[in-house]
């Protein structure tokens, strides 16, 4: 890594760098030893005024200039973000422990693809004329929201700073990021390498904290939309304290995901596809799924085949390109899910694989599997956000249909069969934003991400995300006299 990969002060706002260390100072831990590889402050409340001031004050030129000028300064961040991929890996991984084998295609990359395809729509993002009768005509304007606040998770920290920015920005909206206190040091590098492409100071402003720092945020009146990437509890909170004040939310929240997999089904694709949907980023991903309901017929094979792909993942340093599972975020994750894979034991499932914290420095832990889990165990209701997957039998479609849907979340959902009729026909009846057929966890930029029930409001990427992230203006013109009744 060469000197220039670290960020250089905590927050980054109105186009520079700001340190204040009378905030509380939080430590960067890098999850692969546990070692406290960088500190960073907290802001404090001067700190988070500065940068909604700065926010305000840029947001009315940067809204003057057209949608093709705002577009050319993202895809030129675009452009910088993959020229530097290799550096933000490097960082991403110290930030959240990924393996590098990931990061290099999953971050930066994601982030650079956000920001060209809103670059690309910025100079597309257009009203509507509306004839009436007798000559009058309707026009529409499509306007900026104003602020926007972002909160970032910690276990995408630079995918999504890049996928809240990129149409909050492309929509002529300033925005002031919270990444997690967890995973820091990303979204500053976003928003340094943004300004480099021409941004104009004060457009995309970086704050460091805890929950009141965000809570500070949500809470001003000078912002006008709050997005969210968190859990469900965070969520309402969050959903809450804005809509106190009419605020516009985006909210991308968990999931407890059903993976429904036929007996008909490609077998190494539907192992596959519950490995993506499970063990990927070492389970730390919202959308997966972890309720992997497997038909009666296919269960011994899949469970075999399953057992000795998991045991074959290869666990250890990973910034080594060999390594394709790495540790947990910290050591509260690991926690968590160790309590969790207690319960399961507790509770009856059958332990197929894994289900240990590994003797090493770190937040290592084995992928795990459980087995003849029911619906209403634990590790089948509550999200853990862990590697750890639930295998539960079902029989017919009706069946499995209902216990899928039997969830207070709808993140997402898929289905892994040979019947082409049978994958579309499931995936109508599932309650759930994001959805798939013979795949699992794909998340391009060009379709809409998001959740129904518990799972969150709103929409990211796509088209869609410009609707949250603008407001229309309608203005009615008459051209005759006006009709009065007296």
């Amino acid at each position: 890594m060469n000197h220039n990969t670290q960020p250089k002060a905590s927050h980054f706002i109105n186009g520079a760098y700001v340190e204040d260390t009378s905030g509380t100072p939080i430590d960067v831990i890098y999850p692969a030893t546990g070692e406290v590889i960088a500190r960073i402050y907290a802001a404090t409340p001067a700190v988070v005024d500065q940068a909604l001031d700065a926010a305000r004050t840029a947001q009315v030129e940067w809204a003057k200039m057209s949608g093709t000028e705002r577009g050319r300064i993202l895809r030129r961040a675009a452009d910088l973000l993959r020229e530097r991929n290799y550096d933000l890996s490097v960082l991403e991984t110290l930030d959240t422990g990924k393996p590098l084998q990931e990061t290099l295609v999953a971050d930066a990359t994601s982030g650079a693809d956000a920001l060209e395809y809103f670059g690309g729509l910025a100079g597309s993002l257009t009203g509507e004329h509306i004839q009436l009768g007798g000559g009058d005509f309707v026009y529409t304007i499509r306007e900026p929201l104003g602020v926007c606040v972002g909160i970032g998770a910690w276990n995408y920290p630079t995918q999504i700073a890049c996928w809240k920015g990129a149409p909050a920005l492309a929509c002529g909206n300033t925005m002031v990021f919270k990444p997690s206190e967890t995973t820091p040091l990303c979204t500053l590098k976003v928003a340094e390498i943004l300004h480099e492409a021409g941004l104009p100071a004060g457009v995309y402003n970086v704050v460091q904290g805890m929950g009141e720092v965000g809570a500070s945020l949500v809470t001003d009146p000078r912002v006008a939309k709050v997005s969210l990437t968190g859990s469900v509890l965070t969520g309402k909170k969050v959903y809450a304290a804005a809509a106190a004040q009419m605020k516009h939310v985006t909210m991308e929240l968990g999931g407890k995901s059903p993976l429904i997999i036929f007996d008909d089904a490609d077998l190494e694709d539907a192992v596959g596809g519950a490995i993506l949907g499970n063990f990927y980023s070492t389970g730390q991903v919202c959308s997966n799924g972890t309720r992997v309901f497997v038909q009666k017929g296919i269960k011994t094979a899949f469970l075999k085949r399953l057992k000795e792909r998991v045991e074959a993942a290869i666990i250890g340093d990973p910034m080594d390109k060999a390594v394709n599972f790495g540790p947990m975020v910290s050591a509260a994750q690991l926690a968590i899910t160790l309590g969790y894979i207690n319960k399961g034991v507790e509770e009856g499932a059958t332990l197929v694989t894994g289900g240990a914290q590994l003797d090493r420095d770190g937040f290592y832990i084995q992928p795990t599997v459980f087995a003849d889990v029911s619906d209403d165990m634990s590790i089948a209701i509550e999200e853990i956000f862990g590697p750890v997957m639930s295998v539960l039998e079902f029989e017919d479609e009706a069946e499995v249909i209902r216990r899928a849907n039997a969830t207070e979340y709808g993140l997402a959902g898929g289905v892994f069969t040979s019947d082409l009729t049978r994958g579309h026909r499931v995936i109508a009846a599932l309650e759930a934003g994001s959805c798939y057929i013979n795949t699992y966890n794909l998340a391009p930029v060009e379709a809409p991400f998001g959740g129904v029930k518990m799972s969150g409001v709103g929409r990211e990427n796509s088209k869609q995300a410009v609707e949250h992230y603008s407001q229309m203006k309608s203005v009615y013109v008459a051209m005759g006299p006006v009709d009065a009744p007296f």
